[in-house]
């Protein structure tokens, strides 16, 4: 039995379904609630507990949140309370749920699904995934194993924190056309192909979708193609690093 429960945090809202940690492919429907204004943990804490209840699914259990996450402790809080700043999340939601939990930071999580079973399945090399939304989210694999943690979309580019200047939630906020939006992507896609000499880009985040809009307006020397498990990588990811780790 290769079945693990994968339920993905956001700042609107908490996904979850069962997924086949050996294929990537959902075994469920995907059930969706919203999340608690304001993202205090406890209140997500219950959100997620009624959400893992629906399953009645007593297998691993992994979960993706808007952190950085390091050894069950949230360093981190993008569009969630700043309470989860030092908090230790992982015993929070053991101890709420009543079952040992993989906790796991949402752009690593999705990373994961496209490295295993998406846009990056058997690519060698180094691959970056960026998820373009509210932020810039981020995850490194080198030959497959992830480099956690990774906050590269808050790197600096002409004095600026530069997800404040490419980020979908920017296009909007500048009412940019794609073609204007690229500019801006193809500085920040060109800054991480200096520091770092990447193999591939892939590029996920709900925009994805209309990746034929701006995508081939970015000139790089490295490949970069759209994600392919869109909303549901998250889910996967934290399902396959359950199955994995628990």
């Amino acid at each position: 039995m290769t079945v693990a429960l994968g339920i993905d945090i956001g700042g609107t809202g908490i996904k979850g379904a069962l997924v086949d940690s050996s294929t990537g492919e959902l075994q469920s429907e995907r059930l969706k609630l919203e999340t608690p204004r304001g993202g205090k943990p406890h209140e997500i804490a219950e959100v997620v507990e009624s959400l893992y209840k629906s399953f009645e699914f007593s297998g691993p259990l992994g979960i993706c949140l808007p952190a950085v996450v390091q050894k069950g402790i949230s360093l981190t809080a993008a569009n969630i309370s700043d309470e989860w700043i030092g908090l230790n999340a992982q015993e929070m939601f053991e101890q709420q749920l009543k079952t040992n939990v993989i906790l796991i930071n949402d752009a690593d999580a999705a990373g994961l699904a496209e490295v295993r079973f998406g846009a990056g399945k058997n690519k060698s090399g180094l691959i970056i995934m960026t998820t373009l939304g509210t932020g810039i989210g981020t995850a490194m694999f080198m030959d497959s194993v992830l480099v956690p943690n990774t906050e590269l979309g808050h790197i600096e580019i002409d004095g600026t924190d530069y997800e404040q200047m490419a980020s979908y939630r920017a296009k909007e906020r500048y009412q940019l056309s794609y073609d204007r939006w690229a500019v801006r992507l193809e500085r920040y896609y060109q800054e991480l192909e200096r520091l770092f000499t990447p193999d591939l880009f892939i590029v996920g985040g709900g925009v994805s979708k209309n990746h034929e809009f701006f995508l081939p307006l970015i000139k790089l020397r490295t490949d970069i193609v759209p994600a392919k498990l869109r909303n549901n990588a998250g889910l996967i990811g934290a399902a396959e690093q359950a199955f994995e780790k628990l």
